[in-house]
């Protein structure tokens, strides 16, 4: 916990970013009956029933200092998913960038060797080296500020059937682009000394 702590009291440096990731299974559902629009009077009205129309998974990227988001839905969230998802942050997102701190919770797709298997070593060496990771402790997924950014994404843009995963990228690309735009930053409040006050019974006693 202290660990990801002191990562969120850094100061702000472009050159080294500071990037929550998370991600959350999502069910494509689309509409059994068409629902009957709302009209003066008269609330949208949708039938209870749904058909499945398969699952795919949501990666979200956070830069809490600069304000950035990028989200984007997959098909799968397998480790080579994983891996062509960080390489687009570092090779797109950040080009510039001298390295990225990279805090995720320890998912077993989350690992250095989900790149080994997507890349051939070479490509995979020089992205490694480009990162430095922190792992958010077993239960500790609320220290993950994507966690967080994936609740309100939920509440603001998912409250919806989408029954296809294009569909679905183009909702998110327009929350993305709403939410880059207000720049809205994570003020972080949680800090090591405030874990060892409010949080003491997880410390040992000596």
């Amino acid at each position: 916990m202290e660990d990801v702590l002191a990562v969120y009291a850094r100061p702000f440096d472009p050159r080294v970013p500071v990037v929550c990731m998370d991600e959350k299974p999502y069910q494509l559902l689309d509409h059994a009956r068409a629902p009957i629009p709302s009209v003066p009077g008269s609330d949208l009205k949708e039938d209870c029933e749904y058909l499945r129309c398969g699952t795919c998974s949501i990666f979200v990227w956070v830069e809490p200092l600069a304000g950035k988001r990028r989200v984007i839905a997959r098909r799968q969230r397998t480790r080579i998913d994983w891996a062509h998802e960080v390489d687009r942050l570092l090779t797109s997102d950040y080009p510039d960038a001298k390295k990225v701190v990279l805090v995720m919770d320890n998912l077993n797709t989350h690992t250095i060797g989900s790149l080994y298997e997507a890349f051939e070593p070479a490509k995979a060496f020089s992205l490694a080296q480009r990162l430095e990771i922190h792992h958010t402790p077993r239960h500790g997924s609320w220290l993950n500020i994507a966690e967080i950014e994936l609740s309100a994404l939920t509440r603001q843009c998912l409250d919806r059937r989408v029954a296809d995963l294009d569909i679905l990228n183009t909702e998110l690309a327009a929350w993305q682009q709403a939410a880059n735009a207000d720049q809205r930053q994570v003020n972080w409040h949680m800090t090591t000394s405030d874990a060892r006050t409010r949080l003491r019974h997880l410390y040992p006693e000596f």
